[in-house]
């Protein structure tokens, strides 16, 4: 395949996101084989970056191009937001990265634009220390309007936290966390050998089998990554398994299970245990299954739709554990995931609740008298938590919340949200089945 400029690869990825609705994680694995090895970590920074902090790049668009740039010109817009992320936020040196934004024009079939494309750059050069004073003259969410109003109402500043310490934590780069295997080695021995990647600090909301990086590291660099030594996981999502408290010997189902990272998870813990791996992507599944061989684990997986049991389980088939990581706003991934406040409209909101109401309903009859359903989301959203729980609480009568334990803190319900140095944003609830 003919490699192309790694600018031009960035601008298209960012005119799909935008325009097409299109997801960073759908589109770079093909984009990577577009570019020479050594520019994939360029087009991945740039992409995700440009996502990070899009309003304040538009701001600037503004008063650089007097008009519009619409229809077949969006491209041009699109590798114009290249070239300033480039400017403002990476050490390129000045001159060379609007060369090689100019010089992307032609692989994007956009000659006509290349004196543009220049003039626009160099004039930001040569003018920025005043449009910077124009653009950033008051603080910027960097997140749209429908989102930021839903979280003011959801965490008020008079609350802890509060919404504006949730926004600047989504505007950060997030940390790098990685499990650690109990059955290959101690978190203690463990993060001896990992050495100085360790960073000192703790953090009183991650679960004992947590690690935070001082950085982001190549899993090839991880000691015995390969053979299931660890494995990459947001510290707050680690609770997931730890919560289920999964029993050798148990059916257990992981619905949404992919990438499989609680999947494996639940095995490591329990290695007995009956695991089916639900997701309703048969491309996403794959993932799992590439865990599962890596850690040496078996489990069942099975495409299905979470919300129709019966289309993929037996009638009489019933479990003793169910993980409900539902289907949600990911809200609370936000700083790993940037594209996530472009793609995502308000309705949206309204529409998952209603999706993980059904598919809630529809496991609650596949769980046996005294079974466990953890429920769970990457959202901070309310709709989509605890009034999601409180709601299927009210409505179903063999329901009852049970007190979980979070390094010593014990509630029925938990919301985390994103901090610089903690995990990300998760809710967790536990329900108990009565016996009848």
């Amino acid at each position: 395949m003919k490699k192309h400029s790694s600018r031009a690869v960035a601008a298209r990825i960012i005119l799909q996101v935008l325009d097409e609705g299109k997801s960073l994680s759908s589109l770079l694995p093909e984009a990577q084989l577009q570019v020479e090895s050594k520019d994939v970590p360029l087009v991945q920074e740039i992409s995700f970056g440009v996502c990070r902090v899009l309003p304040r790049l538009e701001h600037i668009i503004k008063q650089l191009v007097e008009k519009p740039l619409k229809g077949k010109t969006r491209l041009v817009h699109c590798l114009l937001l290249v070239g300033l992320y480039q400017l403002l936020y990476m050490r390129v040196p000045a001159f060379a990265a609007v060369d090689e934004v100019v010089n992307a024009t032609k692989s994007l079939k956009l000659d006509n634009f290349r004196a543009l494309t220049n003039g626009v750059l160099r004039r930001f050069l040569r003018e920025q220390e005043a449009i910077l004073a124009k653009v950033d003259k008051n603080w910027d969410t960097l997140h749209p309007d429908w989102l930021v109003n839903k979280l003011k109402k959801a965490y008020p500043m008079t609350a802890s936290p509060n919404w504006r310490e949730i926004v600047e934590a989504n505007n950060q780069r997030p940390p790098m966390w990685i499990r650690v295997n109990p059955t290959h080695s101690t978190v203690a021995d463990y993060a001896a050998e990992l050495g100085l990647l360790v960073a000192s600090e703790s953090c009183a909301t991650a679960p004992p089998c947590a690690l935070r990086l001082s950085s982001p590291q190549a899993v090839s660099s991880l000691p015995n990554f390969a053979n299931g030594g660890a494995t990459v996981q947001d510290a707050h999502a680690q609770w997931s398994a730890l919560l289920l408290d999964a029993q050798n010997g148990e059916r257990i189902l992981d619905a949404c299970a992919a990438p499989g990272g609680k999947t494996t998870h639940i095995l490591e813990r329990a290695p007995q245990a009956k695991v089916v791996a639900l997701d309703i992507e048969n491309s996403r599944l794959q993932r799992v299954k590439e865990n599962l061989a890596r850690l040496g684990q078996t489990a069942e997986v099975i495409c299905g739709d979470a919300s129709q049991p019966s289309q993929w389980l037996a009638d009489d088939v019933m479990f003793d554990r169910i993980l409900l990581d539902a289907p949600c706003s990911a809200t609370g991934v936000i700083r790993r995931h940037p594209d996530i406040k472009w793609l995502r409209k308000e309705s949206d909101i309204a529409e998952l609740a209603a999706l993980q109401r059904r598919i809630l309903k529809a496991l609650w009859q596949r769980l046996k008298p005294n079974g466990v359903l953890l429920y769970a989301t990457c959202s901070v959203m309310p709709e989509e938590n605890s009034e999601q729980i409180q709601d299927f609480i009210q409505q179903t009568a063999d329901a009852e919340l049970v007190e979980m334990d979070f390094n010593g803190e014990r509630t029925t319900m938990k919301q985390f949200v994103p901090s610089e140095n903690g995990g990300d944003g998760f809710f967790y609830a536990k329900l108990s089945k009565k016996a009848g």
